[in-house]
């Protein structure tokens, strides 16, 4: 299997985002990336947009279901939001949606800052493999994936995507 270019899936994504934000008459978002990949991704869309609005970032470590199974990740990293969360359009970017849990607890964290008006959710590829009932508003590409197949994105800059064989 051959995967997607990261730099054209952005570019399209921003063309779709920028659609979506003009039918729903949204026109100032505010922006976070979940950390890493979602980082990473929003940056790149950013820069496809020609925006210079604020970044924030989430790290949802403390807020996933399986935290307590897997511990803490040795890089957690405070979540960085510079502005308000009432009351605002978000958009919020990940790398990957595969089971819908990072998303869940990306929502969870957020609302402990303030309710959000709505929220929009891109993300660079869907591996349609949901556990929860959630799907993006705005996706690169949709993939899907033998059991033992993993998708990998290295960046920040260029983006990267790799396909990893768990079998081997």
């Amino acid at each position: 299997m051959s995967l997607p270019n990261p730099v054209e899936l952005i570019s399209q994504m921003a063309a779709d985002l920028n659609a979506h934000l003009a039918k729903r008459k949204i026109s100032e978002p505010r922006y976070i990336g979940i950390r890493t990949g979602g980082v990473w991704v929003a940056q790149a869309l950013l820069e496809a947009l020609g925006s210079d609005s604020p970044l924030g970032t989430l790290d949802v470590s403390f807020y996933r279901d399986d935290f307590s199974q897997n511990g803490l990740h040795p890089q957690v990293r405070p979540s960085e939001l510079p502005f308000e969360i009432e009351g605002q359009h978000l958009v919020l970017i990940d790398d990957v949606l595969m089971s819908g849990r990072t998303i869940r607890a990306a929502l969870n964290e957020l609302f402990d800052y303030g309710r959000p008006a709505s929220v929009t959710l891109v993300c660079l590829l869907d591996l349609d493999a949901g556990e929860l009932p959630i799907r993006p508003n705005v996706v690169g590409a949709t993939l899907s994936l033998a059991a033992h197949e993993r998708v990998k994105l290295s960046g920040p800059a260029p983006l990267q995507l790799e396909l990893q064989d768990l079998a081997l």
